[in-house]
């Protein structure tokens, strides 16, 4: 109950108190967005896996599944790639001109045909490499964790009547803003580095995660593509990274070359 008061008065701090008081609180919104809160505290990995199951099973059923010709190629870049974090490995290919793909802790994976079309195999290797790394060091635990907690700030204010949906809607547009697939630079850097050494290991040169990010930011400035646009519309830092992953495969290249 005591995180259920904490979340209300979040919600307080964002609506004024002339507001509140015209709203009629819903008890069984209330106890929905207190359970969410409640788990969002303590999240366990097993949960994580259990959301993650949930939200993949559901994007498999909303998208279309890629030719085989796909989903053959996506099979023999990841051959031997069996786990994530202990999981079995399953993967897939959503037919869609979005360029994009995902890892999540439940061991999917999911690439779009649109990324396929527009990458080479070392390239897509790279970015497959940095989504897992996303995984590997906990990014996609913590997003998931926030994307909850949002849920159930959401529900606190979606317990009101019609004039509380409208501030309801105001506050899921401002969470999801905040937690739609947007990682930290450092995040990003570390994510980098792991794509970088998974092409290593995969036998691709030192310049794939380098080359697709190149790839990714020029499509960023040409292309209409809603996601693309979307996870590179800092050009400046985007650069950096592309700078970075310069540097370590020319440091690479210097150390096996002694």
């Amino acid at each position: 109950m005591k995180r259920l008061i904490a979340i209300c008065f979040s919600v307080l701090s964002l609506c004024s108190c002339s507001i509140l008081s015209q709203i009629q609180w819903n008890p069984e919104g209330l106890a929905s967005a207190a359970g969410k809160t409640i788990t969002a505290a303590s999240i366990t990995d097993d949960q994580i896996v259990a959301l993650c199951q949930q939200t993949v099973a559901s994007l498999d059923q909303q998208n279309q599944l890629a030719g085989s010709a796909y989903q053959n190629r996506l099979a023999r870049l990841l051959k031997g790639v069996d786990q994530i974090d202990g999981l079995p490995v399953n993967y897939k290919v959503y037919k869609t001109d979005e360029i994009n793909a995902f890892a999540c802790g439940d061991g999917s994976i999911r690439v779009y045909s649109g990324l396929m079309d527009v990458m080479n195999d070392e390239e897509l290797v790279a970015i497959i490499g940095h989504e897992l790394g996303h995984v590997t060091h906990q990014d996609t635990k913590k997003a998931l964790k926030n994307a909850y907690i949002s849920s159930a700030a959401r529900d606190v204010v979606g317990s009101a009547g019609s004039y509380g949906a409208l501030i309801a809607n105001l506050l899921g547009d401002m969470g999801e803003a905040l937690v739609s697939a947007q990682f930290s630079q450092a995040q990003e850097y570390k994510a980098d580095q792991h794509g970088f050494e998974f092409a290593l290991q995969r036998g691709y040169g030192p310049h794939s995660m380098e080359n697709a990010l190149n790839k990714l930011l020029t499509l960023s400035g040409s292309s209409t593509n809603s996601i693309v646009s979307h996870m590179f519309a800092s050009h400046p830092q985007t650069e950096k990274r592309v700078e970075k992953m310069k540097k370590a495969a020319e440091d690479y290249e210097a150390r096996s070359s002694r």
